[in-house]
C-alpha cells in the first residue's frame, strides 16, 4: 500500500479486517519515490497487488522543492506517464494489479461536457484496463446518526469485460 497521502489509519483498517500485519506500507515524500517503488515492487513479482492512494498526492520533487506559487504545469501528467510505461510492462510479466486511487476535480468555465476531471493527466486513462468511477450517492440514516452510504459505480473503461454496467450498494 503506497500511502501517497500519508493518511492511512492502521486502527481504522485493522476494524475493517486488514490484516495490518501482513500489510506493507509506504509513505514516500516524492511522486517519483512513490512510482520508483512501486515499480520496483511489481518487478520483484513477490506481491499480487499495489495500491497507490491517491494519485493526486503524487506530488512530483521539482513542485516540493519549488516555491509556494511557483507554475510546475504538466509536472505531474509527465510524471505519470513516464512512470506507467515503465510500470505497465511489469505488470502484465508478473500478473500483478496495480489500483491508482483518483480524485475528482471541477474544471473552471466548462459549459459543455462534464466539467470534471482527474487529476495527473491522460496517462492514467489510457493505461489502465478497468476505471471505475466510484460515488457516495446517499447517507444512510438510523434516525439522526450516520451508519453507512449508498455507494454507486460505474464502470467508465474495461478492456476485460463488457463496460458501463453500473451497481449500487450500501
Amino acid at each position: 500500500f503506497i500511502d501517497a497521502e500519508h493518511a492511512l489509519d492502521p486502527e481504522y483498517a485493522k476494524k475493517l479486517g486488514v490484516d495490518i500485519d501482513a500489510l506493507l506500507v509506504s509513505q514516500p515524500d516524492t511522486g517519483e519515490q512513490a512510482l520508483e517503488i512501486a515499480n520496483m515492487l511489481i518487478r520483484s513479482g513477490s506481491i499480487d497487488l499495489v495500491v497507490i492512494d491517491s494519485v493526486a498526492a503524487l506530488v512530483p520533487h521539482a513542485e516540493i522543492e519549488g516555491e509556494m506559487g511557483d507554475s510546475h504545469v504538466g509536472l505531474q501528467a509527465r510524471l505519470m506517464s513516464q512512470a506507467l510505461r515503465k510500470i505497465t510492462g511489469g505488470l502484465n510479466q508478473t500478473k500483478t494489479t496495480a489500483i491508482f486511487i483518483n480524485q475528482l476535480r471541477e474544471k473552471i468555465g466548462v459549459f459543455f461536457g462534464s466539467p470534471e476531471t482527474t487529476s495527473g493527466g491522460k496517462a492514467l486513462k489510457f493505461y489502465a484496463s478497468v476505471r471505475l468511477d466510484i460515488r457516495r450517492i446517499e447517507t444512510l440514516k438510523d434516525g439522526s446518526d450516520a451508519v453507512g452510504n449508498r455507494t454507486r459505480v460505474k464502470v467508465v473503461k474495461n478492456k476485460m469485460a463488457p463496460p458501463f454496467k453500473q451497481a449500487e450498494f450500501d
